[in-house]
């Protein structure tokens, strides 16, 4: 296996351990879709994790980078701006990694922005993991967008959930608490900023 810190993004190994057993069991249910590739680090733990649960990851981006990642902004990569462009181009580095690591059969990419893909989207999913814009706009498009597609019985993973303020962005901590005020999720289990939800009949 591909090691996951060779990879550009933002998950930590125990995160991307408990996302790993989560695809296992929410993939005998139906395919796993994550929003927000990257670069395709958490896809080096989720797409081993469904190939053994017999599904396929999406792996849904538009690929021009979030708010924090333009240029000027704290988490802007000069290697990921094609200057020809200007713009943020990071679907080069998911294919390259989807290719060493030899995934390419089970992890397949979506690229557009979330709220369109959703719009026409009608596969039920045993697995959503969100981790796209941290924008409150964004996060709300991709919880209203995606939750109602997961299968009962099936997960909801929200990445990047502080609920400190003064520890991160507050957007992803929002959209869990709707979760679990809507009457359709039951909190799981926290692992680091992972929040792991499921989805009630």
């Amino acid at each position: 296996m591909l090691d996951p810190d060779s990879v550009k993004g933002f998950l930590a190994p125990e995160e991307g351990a408990e996302l790993a057993a989560c695809a296992r069991e929410a993939g005998r249910l139906g395919p796993v879709l994550e929003i927000g590739s990257y670069c395709g680090k958490s896809a080096l733990y989720l797409g081993p994790a469904v190939r053994e649960a017999g599904t396929v990851l999406f792996t849904l981006d538009h690929h021009r980078g979030s708010e924090e990642h333009q240029k000027g902004e704290e988490y802007h990569d000069p290697d990921l701006y094609n200057a020809e462009l200007g713009a943020v181009e990071t679907l080069p580095a998911l294919r390259e990694t989807l290719f060493r690591a030899g995934l390419e059969d089970c992890v397949i990419p979506v690229i557009g922005k979330s709220a369109t893909v959703a719009a026409h989207w009608t596969t039920p999913l045993g697995m959503v993991f969100i981790d796209g814009g941290h924008s409150m706009d964004a996060a709300l498009a991709d919880y209203r967008g995606w939750s109602g597609r997961i299968l009962p019985d099936g997960l909801l993973a929200i990445h990047d959930v502080f609920p400190n303020p003064e520890d991160g962005g507050r957007p992803p901590y929002e959209i869990w608490k709707l979760a679990c005020a809507s009457g359709l999720f039951e909190p799981v289990r926290r692992t680091g900023t992972l929040e792991v939800l499921r989805r009630l009949a």
